[in-house]
């Protein structure tokens, strides 16, 4: 027992919510330690890492030809497998400063709709950035402990998780999923039909940084009591040279149909394909959003209109995910249930 103590001090676990757009770092009793955009920068000609998170971010679409900014995660998965293993590292790093003797236990979150390869994908990035041993927990599940949701009851409970990548919705009973759609439409596909509008209505072109803020300070899925517009900068895509347009919100919204429409369309899925009596304490419950896309204005409004069930935003959407994985981490004998245990490791 006292062995065990003295190992817990040595190493410091982690919790990571390692996302499309940002990845947040929970230390054990801590709290959330760390978050930051999910960017790498590097040297092209000799793959050194110049620049992690915030830093690389600032760098996107801006750096010369020899510097290449990019987020190695793409739909909630790892796309550059060299890349998320730097970008854990660094992280790891950066939050156990006073590094502790043991290498620390890490438990991630990840899609529910991950497949085998990507979920080695992770475990191996993960043990390779100086985990000693590497838990996995599905993203829904950790979004609705973090929200307090009450998911190792029988009763059902209904979450909307719509990250940069992925958009999970799944319902939850006695520590599992019952029944989830995953699509991987979220918020990386609402910037880029912002990109595509922009192009073909203004023949402009924008970076995926401007469509962010667009989207942010005038997007909406539901109609505004007033209307808004704003000044976007970008390349003029036939003079060739810098231009400025304004563009409304009403331009934004019907951009956005296309994605916001499909997250619907699984929303419907989902709920059909729901158990009788789960889909009952749905309707007396509600449903929980969670995740950076939930903020998107209206969208909640919207997905009542098409559901008649009583849909709430979270108070930390951003941050339920990471909390929720937290809980997990400093509760681990609560929550063995929710963990899937890495295999071959």
């Amino acid at each position: 027992m006292f062995f065990l103590k003295k190992l817990n001090f040595l190493s410091n676990d982690i919790a990571v919510d390692l996302g499309t757009a940002n990845t947040l770092v929970y230390l054990k009793s801590e709290g959330i330690v760390l978050n930051e955009p999910s960017v790498v920068a590097v040297e092209k000609s000799t793959n050194a890492v110049l620049a992690v998170g915030h830093r690389a971010k600032e760098m996107l679409g801006r750096t010369p030809d020899r510097i290449v900014a990019v987020r190695p995660l793409k739909d909630g998965v790892i796309a550059d497998f060299e890349k998320t293993e730097e970008l854990l590292r660094t992280f790891i790093k950066q939050v156990l400063k006073n590094l502790r003797i043991i290498r620390p236990r890490i438990t991630i979150s990840v899609p529910s709709g991950i497949t085998e390869v990507e979920r080695r994908a992770v475990e191996d990035s993960a043990l390779r950035a100086g985990a000693r041993e590497v838990s996995l927990v599905k993203e829904p599940i950790a979004a609705a402990i973090g929200v307090g949701l009450p998911v190792d009851k029988p009763s059902g409970s209904m979450v909307i998780d719509i990250g940069g990548g992925t958009t999970e919705i799944a319902v939850m009973a006695l520590d599992d999923i019952v029944s989830h759609v995953s699509i991987r439409i979220a918020g990386d596909e609402m910037d880029d039909a912002i990109v595509q509008h922009v192009k073909k209505a203004h023949n402009l072109l924008i970076g995926e940084q401007t469509a962010e803020q667009v989207k942010i300070r005038i997007g909406s899925a539901f109609r505004l009591e007033k209307e808004e517009e704003m000044e976007i900068k970008g390349r003029d895509l036939v003079a060739g040279i810098p231009k400025t347009v304004k563009i409304t919100s009403v331009e934004v919204r019907e951009a956005l149909q296309e994605p916001i429409g499909q997250i619907v369309d699984a929303l419907k899925l989902s709920l059909e394909k729901t158990p009788p009596e789960l889909a009952s304490d749905i309707v007396d419950k509600g449903i929980v959003m969670t995740g950076g896309g939930s903020l998107l204005r209206g969208l909640d409004a919207l997905l009542r209109e098409h559901t008649n069930l009583h849909i709430e935003v979270s108070e930390e959407p951003l941050t339920c995910v990471v909390l929720g994985t937290g809980k997990i981490l400093d509760n681990p004998k609560k929550y063995r249930n929710v963990i899937m245990k890495s295999e071959g490791h």
